[in-house]
């Protein structure tokens, strides 16, 4: 997958050299969004600002929703210092997140196919049952058949 790279300048605009063009927070967000990489480079030092981007990008999102995390979180967080957070989020969160993606995934696939199996059984049993009449002794081509009498037997 090819990463756009994006320049910061001084002004905290993000510029984009292949169409010439500054863009804004939520159009980077929309680029990552259908698929994208991004890298961000400070225009002056060339220093890769990436990760405070997307973190300001997070941020600016979680102000218009009123919430990222919830505040007992965010006291453990600072009670005990960002090395845990970055810790937590190395270790664990990345990789709860790809599992939850995964799982979604299959069960997506899952259950596609149990409707297309639905929709597959349902016109399977209408060719099967062609022809059937659900009422005992009655044929819908000859109507009813007359009651056999005790003691005789059907030809065959």
């Amino acid at each position: 997958m090819d990463t756009i790279v994006l320049k910061k300048y001084a002004s905290r605009r993000l510029y984009n050299p292949l169409n010439s063009s500054y863009v804004t927070l939520n159009q980077v967000a929309d680029l990552i969004r259908t698929g994208k990489d991004i890298k961000v480079l400070d225009a002056k030092t060339d220093e890769d600002v990436t990760a405070f981007i997307l973190t300001q990008i997070i941020m600016e999102e979680a102000k218009n929703r009123n919430a990222l995390l919830p505040v007992p979180l965010l006291h453990l967080i600072i009670r005990y210092g960002s090395t845990v957070l970055q810790e937590f989020f190395e270790k664990h969160l990345e990789d709860t997140i790809n599992s939850y993606l995964h799982y979604k995934q299959a069960v997506d696939d899952q259950f596609s196919k149990w409707l297309n199996m639905g929709v597959n059984y349902s016109e399977m049993t209408r060719n099967a049952m062609k022809g059937l009449s659900p009422f005992p002794g009655f044929s819908p081509q000859r109507g009813p058949r007359p009651p056999e009498k005790p003691g005789k037997k059907k030809k065959g």
